[in-house]
């Protein structure tokens, strides 16, 4: 036996143990590194140690320590926030119970349906078994059930019910927030059905679309419809103008057939779509531009032998994420279609859809942060690390309190534009309310989603490696966020459009912007706890009015190159005025004051920063672009 062996044998007669971190643990013991030639018995030494049972990970053994998983709990109880602002706003009972429901539902129910989306994508099947061409789109069963439970919880149908009077879009915002992180996507075709739903109404519920409407707005699962919508072209996503190239041919009975290649169609098992084409006139001549766009209605159906009408699924996506919802290339070949719009007025159309579903998606990005944090924040409760939990972690404490400030701002943003909307749509609107509408949709869209990106990225860290693995679930929550900055215009897109918003209104959205985050901050001049909050976006307020004046003054590339920093500055200012009014209410916690606080610490005003660099002065494109490429600058030696 060697000396190695003999000592080792001391130590279990004397029951030698090692103490780790305050933890009492056997001393794992190491046989000698003699091995027995193959063929020959094993000695009784090895017996022995086989015997003693200290080899926890040899053959099957694989240890006895097991990280607890983190568990989702009832997203609406688990939210302060959420409670505590329609306590503030929305004190009705019958709401409160409705979203505690759901929420039990969700955590319980809901949330496995959303992993098996995930898990079980969207897949083609092209042809039959005899090889005639079927195009059949097959979709997991909870991808199904996802669709009937929409219908019965009202997700779509509480915005056009009204139960809540001015605060119904609220209410179904709040349970689409609750629902979206398990919902396996399905949030995306109720966005698209939503805002079809919004243009009908605008343009009138009549035929052809009167059963449309109301199909799409039911709570009966085996009537309810949903929407795509079918606008993107190989040409172009957001520039529909000059990309699309889908025409309409019209029939004798007044309707059309719309004949072109749609590149990117979001939930293409849809039963209805919108789109927009070129109506040809006589000689098969289109107008070019806006000008020559119409907004047509199609319903999705198939011919007595099986086929799609009028349509070709060339192929599904392979997407970075959002791979639960089927997304595809079509070829258009006579699909039969309503007009809807005015001929020529189809963007001007669907300018509805879009406010709705932009909302949608910043409701999907202010959820997807909340429930980052909910996991994150249960999970260090579970999770030890050098010797204590992480919760125990100052440092970790301190980073998922960045990420709750983050989601507390993003979630005030968001449903402060639902009450915006709500308010529209029941009447109740002043001409301000209109002008803060228009301003914050696009805002209130690409600062949520970047903010998601991050915040969602960082709460994938706090799990470690765990964060990386694909069965957690959690690698999805980021896939599916990136797409919060793309779809319905990226972040530069949006920029831009929050620039024509202020040029179309002649700088009234601009005036409203400034008088209602006055009145804001008007409610907290007697709370001393929030003096420095109220005194850094009242200083940023100041800042962007003067940006605002200096750059009327400047060239329109001026402001062109501002845009993204404006658009992020009129986010940061008016987040901070909601963190604030929200920690004034009389039912406000310590919370809501904190966060406030730690909001406005950041660099509220970004614009007005960059601004004092000269980053928007003339000779910077050509530097900037110079840099990306690589090039010499073209002027200078």
């Amino acid at each position: 036996m060697s000396v190695c062996t003999a000592l080792l044998n001391r130590c279990v007669s004397g029951g030698c143990c090692r103490v780790s971190y305050g933890v009492t643990r056997p001393l794992i013991h190491i046989r000698s590194a003699s091995v027995a030639e193959p063929g020959t018995r094993r000695s009784d030494e090895d017996h022995h140690w086989e015997a003693a049972g200290y080899l926890p990970f040899s053959r099957a053994r694989i240890g006895s320590f097991f990280q607890d998983r983190p568990v989702l709990k009832n997203p609406f109880l688990e939210d302060a926030l959420l409670r505590g602002y329609l306590r503030r706003h929305l004190p009705q009972e019958a709401a409160f119970s409705d979203l505690s429901a759901f929420g039990e539902r969700v955590a319980n129910e809901v949330d496995e349906w959303g992993r098996e989306c995930e898990v079980t994508p969207p897949r083609l099947v092209h042809f039959d078994p005899w090889g005639r061409r079927v195009d059949h789109i097959v979709t997991s069963p909870a991808w199904k059930r996802m669709k009937d439970l929409s219908a019965q919880e009202g997700l779509v149908a509480i915005g056009y019910e009204r139960p809540c009077g001015e605060w119904s879009r609220v209410y179904q915002m709040s349970k689409l927030y609750i629902f979206s992180p398990s919902s396996g996507l399905y949030t995306c075709p109720l966005a698209m059905t939503d805002g079809a739903a919004k243009v009908i109404q605008s343009i009138g519920v009549s035929w052809p679309v009167e059963e449309a409407f109301s199909r799409l707005t039911t709570r009966q699962p085996e009537r309810f419809w949903t929407s795509g919508q079918w606008m993107t072209e190989r040409q172009g996503g957001s520039d529909v103008a000059s990309g699309t190239e889908t025409v309409a041919v019209p029939q004798t009975d007044g309707s059309y057939k719309l004949h072109g290649f749609k590149w990117f169609t979001s939930a293409t098992d849809a039963d209805m779509t919108l789109t927009l084409a070129r109506v040809q006139d006589r000689t098969g001549a289109t107008t070019p531009g806006s000008r020559g766009l119409s907004l047509f209605y199609a319903e999705v159906s198939r011919g007595e032998d099986g086929r799609l009408r009028g349509i070709e699924v060339q192929r599904l996506k392979d997407k970075l994420g959002t791979r639960q919802m089927p997304t595809a290339e079509l070829l258009l070949d006579g699909l039969p279609a309503h007009r809807l719009s005015e001929e020529g007025r189809g963007v001007a159309s669907i300018a509805n859809m879009l406010t709705i579903t932009r909302i949608h998606n910043s409701v999907s990005a202010a959820a997807a942060m909340r429930r980052v944090v909910q996991v994150a924040r249960d999970y260090a409760t579970r999770r030890t690390a050098f010797g204590k939990l992480l919760k125990d972690h100052p440092l970790h404490m301190q980073t998922l309190a960045r990420m709750e400030v983050e989601t507390r701002g993003a979630f005030l943003l968001v449903m402060d534009v639902c009450r915006l909307l709500g308010r529209e749509e029941s009447g109740m609107a002043t001409q301000l309310d209109t002008h803060l509408l228009r301003l914050l949709t696009p805002v209130v869209k690409l600062y949520t989603g970047k903010q998601a990106v991050a915040v969602v990225s960082e709460g994938l860290e706090s799990f470690g490696g765990q964060g990386y693995i694909e069965d957690t679930g959690l690698p999805g929550l980021l896939r599916d966020a990136q797409v919060l900055s793309i779809w319905e215009g990226t972040t530069n897109v949006l920029s831009l459009d929050v620039l024509r918003c202020v040029a179309r209104s002649s700088g009234m959205v601009l005036h409203a912007y400034f008088t209602h985050t006055k009145s804001l901050l008007a409610g907290a001049s007697s709370v001393p706890s929030l003096a420095p909050a109220v005194k850094a976006v009242d200083g940023a307020l100041s800042e962007l009015e003067e940006f605002v004046q200096v750059a009327a003054t400047r060239a329109p590339s001026y402001l062109q190159l501002a845009a993204r920093d404006l658009a992020y500055s009129l986010a940061r200012i008016y987040t901070g005025a909601l963190l604030i009014d929200h920690a004034c209410w009389k039912g406000a916690s310590p919370s809501d004051t904190y966060a406030a606080l730690r909001w406005c610490e950041q660099d509220l005003c970004p614009v007005a920063t960059t601004q004092t660099r000269g980053c928007y002065d003339p000779n910077t494109p050509p530097r900037d672009a110079a840099l990306v490429y690589d090039q010499p600058i073209q002027g200078e030696n």
